[in-house]
């Protein structure tokens, strides 16, 4: 059974930091990229930042570049996200995803065989 579970939301002032975890079972982690969305009450789900653990590589949203890391543990099957300097309009729910395809990353909310766990909820005040 496929199982991606999320944890490490919780409400922070803006400034300061949290760190998702995701914890993946159930299929070859590092045959698939692992991702993080985020769907804000009344938003369409996007793409936060996703990482290929066979080869290292990360992508990041425009939006939190600089200040978000994505980061992966193969021996646990655990992908991090690091969010530093977090404003107001990070607040979300958070999901971690997996696919093999990392190319088509910012849709798959709308694709098909997507793995997808439950949300993490962040909350940034002013």
């Amino acid at each position: 059974e496929v199982q991606l579970q999320a944890s490490g939301g919780g409400s922070v002032q803006a400034e300061g930091s949290l760190r998702l975890s995701c914890a993946a079972s159930g299929f070859t982690f590092d045959d698939h990229a692992i991702g993080w969305f985020r769907q804000a009450p009344g938003k369409e789900r996007e793409g936060v930042s996703w990482i290929d653990s066979s080869d290292g590589s990360t992508g990041y949203a425009e939006s939190v570049k600089g200040r978000f890391t994505i980061s992966s543990e193969i021996a646990k099957n655990m992908v991090y996200l690091q969010m530093n300097s977090l404003k107001p309009e990070d607040t979300a729910v958070y999901y971690c995803a997996a696919d093999p395809d990392k190319e088509s990353f910012s849709g798959w909310p709308q694709l098909p065989g997507v793995y997808w766990g439950q949300g993490t909820q962040v909350t940034v005040s002013s």
